[in-house]
């Protein structure tokens, strides 16, 4: 967090050092006796949802102010997509397995993404186009690999889970952040985006793919290169085109998103929509 400024008050954490030190008594022992803001149990009441979800925006939005990020190009795509060579740790039959280890060129193509990304923000001193990913794996992974590949910083946006999430070993650390709220979580994803890269994935990938389609088609959030990476992917998944012919969405509105297969194609799009220069990339 920021560096304190000078005051001559006495600070939060010298008081609960000091309510620490008060004797073991009736009063002192009682729940009410606890500082607000050191009393987990008000902390986590039902009463105080409004002061959590605050907290969790603000924390992650001053560790962002203080790093100088002021954008980024956030990877969505499924945790179950494995790295190739290695097995389909997800599947629960071999037609899963099979698919899944297919689809892990995807895991490639997520890393290069991010590589054009983070070279592109290297030459802007690590302040826009930085890589976010939910923090995870498979293609969050891969999105913060290849970030960290060309030395670049790189977000994770995690959630707590009922099954253990842990972040992946590629997130720059003190970009790291825990979210109990979806919501919370969702506004730091989209709101410094100007890239959002949806892989092949599942039902939190297409979740994250419509809430930013939904803010774009309705004017909540400027218009961004919104890409899909896999066009036989998607084609299977999603029928675009009868939704447009049942009149529930409008003709035009299939020109929000671009499909692409491939980590240039993808960057083409992007740095066409900025005017951004070519980046060397290694081969």
């Amino acid at each position: 967090m920021a560096r304190r400024r000078h005051t001559s008050l006495r600070t939060s954490i010298e008081d609960i050092d000091a309510a620490k030190q008060a004797p073991s008594t009736a009063q002192t022992l009682s729940p009410t006796f606890r500082l607000a803001f050191a009393d987990d149990d008000f902390l986590t009441s039902e009463d105080t949802r409004g002061v959590r979800f605050q907290l969790e925006y603000l924390k992650t939005e001053f560790r962002l102010r203080e790093k100088g990020i002021n954008s980024t190009v956030v990877l969505f795509g499924g945790a179950r997509i494995p790295e190739p060579g290695q097995s389909a740790w997800a599947a629960r039959n071999e037609v899963q397995k099979q698919n899944l280890e297919a689809a892990s060129r995807y895991y490639d193509e997520a890393r290069r993404f991010a590589q054009y990304a983070s070279l592109t923000s290297k030459a802007l001193d690590f302040r826009d186009y930085v890589v976010v990913t939910g923090g995870g794996p498979g293609v969050m992974e891969a999105g913060n690999r290849g970030a960290g590949d060309v030395g670049a910083p790189t977000v994770g946006l995690n959630i707590v889970l009922p099954h253990e999430q842990t972040p992946n070993s590629y997130v720059t650390p003190d970009l790291c952040f825990n979210f109990h709220y979806f919501a919370t979580r969702k506004i730091h994803f989209l709101m410094r985006a100007r890239a959002v890269a949806i892989f092949p994935g599942g039902f939190g990938t297409l979740d994250e793919f419509f809430e930013t389609l939904t803010l774009i088609q309705t004017g909540r959030m400027e218009r961004i290169p919104l890409l899909l990476f896999g066009i036989e992917f998607w084609r299977r998944i999603i029928n675009f085109d009868a939704l447009a012919e049942a009149g529930t969405i409008s003709p035009d509105d299939v020109k929000l998103f671009t499909v692409v297969d491939s980590a240039r194609e993808g960057w083409d799009v992007i740095r066409a929509h900025y005017g951004l220069p070519e980046v060397e990339m290694a081969s």
